[in-house]
C-alpha cells in the first residue's frame, strides 16, 4: 500500500467498526500503518490476551507477533521480550 493510500484509508477511521480481533488481522499483517498507533496497540494488546511492549513492534519481531496471533507460536518471555532491547540500552531499576 502507498504512503497516500494509507493515509486516505487512516482519515475514514475505518478501524472503529472492527473488532480488536479484525483490526489486528488486517494491520499486523500491512507494513504501513493505517489507523492511530495506540489504536492498533490495544488491539493488539486484546488480542493476544497480555501486555504487548511497544519495542515489540519493530519489523525484526513482526513475525513473532504474526506468529503467535495465527496461534503458531507462545508468547513471548520477559527474558525474550527484554532481549529485544540492545544491552547498551537497558537499564537497571531497583525500586526501594
Amino acid at each position: 500500500m502507498t504512503k497516500a493510500k494509507a493515509l486516505k484509508l487512516a482519515e475514514s477511521k475505518f478501524w472503529e467498526d472492527m473488532s480488536f480481533q479484525e483490526r489486528v488481522a488486517f494491520q499486523l499483517f500491512e507494513d504501513r500503518l493505517c489507523m492511530p498507533f495506540d489504536v492498533f496497540h490495544e488491539a493488539v494488546e486484546k488480542a493476544l490476551g497480555r501486555p504487548v511492549w511497544t519495542h515489540e513492534f519493530t519489523r525484526t519481531n513482526q513475525k513473532n507477533l504474526q506468529d503467535e496471533f495465527k496461534g503458531l507460536r507462545e508468547p513471548m518471555t520477559f527474558q525474550e521480550v527484554v532481549g529485544l532491547i540492545p544491552e547498551e540500552k537497558r537499564i537497571l531499576f531497583i525500586g526501594i
